[in-house]
Parts: C-alpha cells; structure tokens; sequence
C-alpha cells in the first residue's frame, strides 16, 4: 500500500505546501498587529474587532467552497463551546505578545501537538506509544527550558503562550464534538462567529474608544488572520498532514524576524534551544502519527 503522501498527486502536495507557507507568514503578520494593537487597546476588544470584520469574508468563503450546506451546522452548541475556547485562547496570546518577545511567545505555543496528544490519551481514551509519550516528554523539556521556572529570567507571562498551547489543544480535540456532516469551512465560519458573537458579550466592560489611525490595522488583522486561516485549511485538505505540519514552525522565523524589524527583539539562546527540542518532538509526534495511520490502512 503507498504511504499517504505517495498517494496525493505531486501538484496537489506542492499547492498544499505554498499554502501553508504563505498561511503561516499571514498568521505571523496577524500576531505582529496584535501585539502593535495590544499597546493600544485590551485583547477581548482586538479578538472582536477582527471577528466582526472577517465574518462576512468567512461567510464568503463557507459559501463558495463550501457550498449553502456550508452555512447550516447541526451543532451549535458544540460551535459556541470551541468559539468559548478561541476566545480564551486568543485573548491570552494577544496578551502574552504585549508582555513577551514575539518569538518567545510563539516558541511556547509550538507545545499544542504536545498537549493534544497528552489529552488525546486521557479525554479520547486513544492508544499513544511509548515512543510518542517519549517524545511528549521530552518537548515538556524543551517548554522547561524556555520558561526557566526559578531561575532570574523567569516572567509569569511566559506562562501565557503555554495556557493558549493548552487551550488550543483541546479546541482541537473538541472538532469531535461538531456533527461529522459538516465541512471544514462551516467548522471556520462558526468558529468565527462565536468568536465575534461571545467577545461582543464580553468587549463593552473593557472597551477603548477607537482611533481612527489604528482603523487599517483592525482591517489588516482580520484580513491577515482570515487568509491564513483559510490557506492553512485548505492546505491540509490538499495535502498530508505529516508534510505540511512541519512547516508551521517556520512560524518562529517570521516571528523572530517581525520582532526584530518592529521591536528590536532578540530572544536569548535558551529561548531557541528550548523551541528547537520542543519543534523536534512535534514533528515526531506528527511523523509518528501519520505512520501509524499508514499502517492501519494496509
């Protein structure tokens, strides 16, 4: 039997890498106008600027791809309650990349494919090797090195990026809580529209009059965070996981080169050991994941 990426016609596979690529640049730059925004104005406020912007766009999106079925959820419940978690997850990032390096804020976030296979063995009873708990374990040593817990450079907000790490993981095991009937893109746009819908309940009590100067920047943050949102999901519809999942990681390059270009930044050395060990053990957990898939479809 060929192997999932044998399997994918080479042009669908280089299309599915582009994508990628470039969603996880648009997302870079999406997390850059965050912590510009983050000077400015509360995390809740920038989350609902963005939803409410790129819903209609996301709409679209569902709509043309998707097609009218793409519109319609027969889980709305399970929507709002993945919409509570992004909120959650996306207000404590924002936060983290006022307060930290943007690299080290994302490094931190590279621990989610740790936690999702952690969780994925406790909340979905899934069988996990003891090859992929080795990898688990040792990406938590990676995360160690990054925070330095009792050590003098450690800052309680690098605690934040880790929450959102923790948060996003079971965002994504909560995906088998949406009705398998629907596509990926009514999994986008309700996503979003909880987003917008449940930050709006919340925004009025910390709400910042708005400055007409920041206006492009709202519109460039929902555009930004829409399209690589929507090109990472195509991506992998295109393309197999265990190709395209290493690539996220380039994320930590544009991050660090944002932050230096906008912000000076320069992470110390232990910052990039710890997210090299931490993107290592993702991408062999993600490697091993795909070849067991493999196997049980010989």
């Amino acid at each position: 039997m060929t192997t999932a990426a044998a399997a994918v016609p080479a042009t669908r596979t280089t299309t599915g890498i582009i994508m990628m690529c470039v969603g996880v640049a648009c997302l870079c730059v999406n997390d850059a106008l965050a912590k510009t925004l983050g000077e400015t104005y509360p995390p809740v406020q920038i989350l609902f600027m963005r939803n409410i912007i790129a819903l209609p766009f996301a709409a679209l999106v569902a709509y043309f791809l998707g097609g009218a079925g793409a519109l319609r959820t027969y889980s709305l419940g399970a929507h709002m309650a993945r919409g509570l978690l992004w909120m959650a997850a996306a207000t404590l990032f924002f936060t983290s990349v006022t307060l930290l390096d943007l690299a080290e804020a994302t490094a931190l976030v590279f621990a989610a494919p740790l936690f999702i296979t952690a969780l994925s063995a406790f909340l979905l009873r899934e069988t996990v090797g003891w090859r992929r708990w080795s990898a688990v374990l040792v990406g938590f040593l990676g995360v160690l090195i990054v925070v330095r817990p009792g050590g003098g450079s450690f800052q309680p907000a690098l605690l934040l990026p880790l929450a959102t790490a923790v948060l996003y993981a079971v965002l994504m095991i909560g995906a088998r809580w949406v009705d398998p009937r629907e596509s990926v893109w009514t999994l986008m746009l309700y996503l979003v529209g909880a987003g917008a819908l449940l930050s709006a309940l919340v925004c009025p009590f910390f709400w910042v009059d708005l400055q007409s100067r920041h206006l492009w920047l709202f519109a460039a943050i929902a555009f930004f965070g829409t399209i690589g949102i929507t090109l990472m999901t195509q991506a992998f519809r295109l393309a197999p996981a265990t190709v395209l999942a290493p690539l996220d990681y380039r994320a930590l390059i544009w991050a660090s080169i944002l932050g230096w270009i906008f912000w000076r930044e320069i992470p110390d050395l232990a910052t990039y050991l710890g997210a090299a060990i931490i993107i290592v053990s993702g991408v062999f957990i993600v490697l091993r994941e795909g070849g067991e898939r493999d196997r049980a479809c010989e």
